[in-house]
């Protein structure tokens, strides 16, 4: 398929049954070499991409809806990234800016301290990857406050590397086996509303004395922690979305116990909820944030953004060869760009234009217990019945793989939970066909 054709094809084809056989020959292949860590919810054997279509190698095409694990913010390949990227090649592919210096690595700094949330000066670290930002992270809280305990909340994700999986409270399998982790590192529950069946500021209630009264008096002194870290919309618990007193509430108990706040908004962040940052909503500001996934359309990239007067720490404390590479800048500024003029907007008007009809879903459907969401960043949680609220892990594979097989590319979150995180330029159209292929998926059920 051309370029021009992959642009005006909005919508998906499938034309051979799933998977087809080149992706059968391409999964027997992958089955004999690759890693069997990795997770592959159904056989999508991806060839070629341009905003948010997705052909396979039979030549179906797809929606994505998960616009790569909420990386390909702008869409796949899109063509000023794709400028950006070939622009920069051509210059200057690697110098490593732990070493030396170079200016689209200042101009992306610049650019991401400006839009952080808060008017107060930032310094910025750059990695490759969210599990990277939160480890910098992490080294940084300790290092600026002389503690060495955190406290991060059930549900959350924040990587795979072991100082950030010590924090990673989502599922029991991403820690077996891996022995003893990051000591001091203690949890508390997630807000939320649905489960505990209170208002979302009493949610936030409960999770606040938990922290104060359980932690605090019996577990760990609030002296020696360091940090609390917390994802603004919690992304693999479910798409967990607190309320304002939550964030509150936060701020209030570490500047009481002289307590940094570290924001993850590796999945919440750039756009995806139609604002910068999902903490903008809350009006919350971190003295830490870690962002990566759609920073730079798919290309690695991480950053950890802190107020200066906490980045104070000496040369050769914390580094990465590839972190800031050249490239990888490159196509984050464009980006960046393209989510300040349009996309952003977008995701909030289309998010919501979604939501106005998927909110009716618990009373037309009766295997959906709860939709929520900001922008483009929208959780459906899938139970048995509504009167229990149980939880339908199965039934929330079924419905993945019945909107797989007609064309839509979508992603669990949290034990029942399904997540729509689509690239932020989706139009009306493909947002509307998602809609009620869902709609089929969960009538079929």
């Amino acid at each position: 398929m051309s370029t021009a054709e992959m642009i005006s094809a909005e919508l998906p084809r499938i034309v051979t049954d799933l998977p087809g056989p080149r992706a059968r020959a391409v999964i027997e292949r992958d089955n004999r070499v690759i890693s069997p860590s990795y997770t592959r919810c159904y056989p999508l054997v991806a060839e070629r991409g341009l905003g948010a279509i997705i052909q396979d190698v039979d030549g179906n095409r797809f929606l994505d809806f998960n616009a790569g694990i909420a990386v390909v913010a702008t869409g796949h390949c899109h063509p000023r990234v794709v400028s950006a990227i070939h622009h920069q090649s051509a210059k200057l592919i690697h110098m490593s800016g732990t070493d030396f210096y170079y200016e689209v690595l200042v101009d992306l700094a610049e650019k991401l301290a400006a839009i952080a949330p808060g008017d107060v000066d930032r310094k910025v670290y750059f990695g490759n990857s969210g599990t990277e930002a939160v480890e910098a992270a992490l080294k940084l809280a300790r290092y600026a406050t002389g503690r060495e305990k955190f406290i991060s909340f059930f549900g959350g994700f924040h990587g795979r590397t072991m100082g950030s999986l010590s924090l990673t409270a989502s599922k029991s399998i991403q820690k077996q086996g891996f022995g003893s982790l990051l000591p001091g590192v203690y949890h508390a529950p997630y807000p939320n509303p649905y489960r505990s069946q209170t208002s979302s500021d009493e949610a936030a209630a409960a999770t606040l004395n938990y922290i104060e009264d359980t932690l605090f008096r019996h577990v760990v002194a609030a002296k020696e922690v360091a940090a609390i870290i917390v994802e603004p919309v919690q992304g693999e618990g479910g798409y967990l979305v607190p309320s304002r007193a939550f964030f509150d509430g936060l701020r209030d108990i570490a500047d009481r116990n002289g307590i940094l706040l570290i924001f993850d908004e590796v999945q919440s962040g750039m756009g995806r909820t139609g604002k910068w940052w999902a903490s903008d909503h809350f009006s919350a500001v971190p003295d830490i944030m870690t962002v990566a996934k759609g920073i730079a359309s798919g290309l690695p990239l991480s950053a950890t953004i802190a107020r200066s007067d906490v980045m104070r720490w000496t040369p050769g404390a914390h580094a990465s060869t590839f972190g800031g590479n050249p490239v990888a800048a490159a196509a984050s500024l464009a980006t960046i760009e393209l989510i300040e003029n349009g996309y952003m907007a977008n995701a909030a008007s289309t998010g919501k234009r979604m939501m106005t009809r998927m909110r009716t879903w618990p009373d037309r459907f009766p295997h959906v217990g709860d939709v929520r969401g900001l922008g483009l960043m929208i959780g459906i949680e899938i139970v048995r019945d509504q009167a229990s609220r149980g939880r339908a892990p199965e039934l929330r594979d079924r419905i993945e793989h019945l909107a797989f097989e007609r064309g839509l590319l979508v992603l669990g979150a949290g034990p029942s939970s399904l997540r729509l995180s689509p690239p932020l330029c989706i139009s009306e159209v493909q947002a509307d066909w998602a809609i009620e292929t869902l709609e089929a998926c969960l009538a079929a059920t």
